[in-house]
């Protein structure tokens, strides 16, 4: 069975590839790129895919949080700095709150496999 340092290794890359189709998702243009839609399905099938090793070690529902949390940071970032979207001070405020719930969850909480 894989240790712990390993599934936080494969989610983080799980992050980085979903983050990855997600941007394709918004470069496609509604599916009408043959090359970004079909990088968009290999990046989130290979994600998924890490996402389920993942599993082996942590918690779902642990493993989904800190999946949806960076996963938002880092597709905000991209939106910021890579399409030049704006993000006003509220949104700002949510993600940082985003951030301190996955902070929370993985070093105060005895959910998370490494009590």
């Amino acid at each position: 069975m894989p240790n712990l340092l390993y599934a936080y290794g494969v989610l983080a890359l799980a992050i980085v590839f979903e983050v990855t189709a997600t941007t394709l998702l918004q470069k496609s243009e509604q599916f009408t790129r043959p090359l970004p839609t079909a990088g968009m399905v290999i990046f989130y099938v290979l994600s998924f895919y890490l996402m389920s090793q993942s599993l082996k070690v942590l918690p779902l529902g642990i493993a989904y949080a800190v999946w949806c949390g960076f996963g938002i940071i880092l597709t905000a970032g991209i939106g910021v700095f890579v399409l030049k979207q704006g993000l006003d001070f509220y949104a700002v405020l949510g993600i940082g709150m985003i951030l301190g719930g996955v902070l929370v969850l993985n070093l105060l909480s005895n959910s998370t496999g490494h009590s």
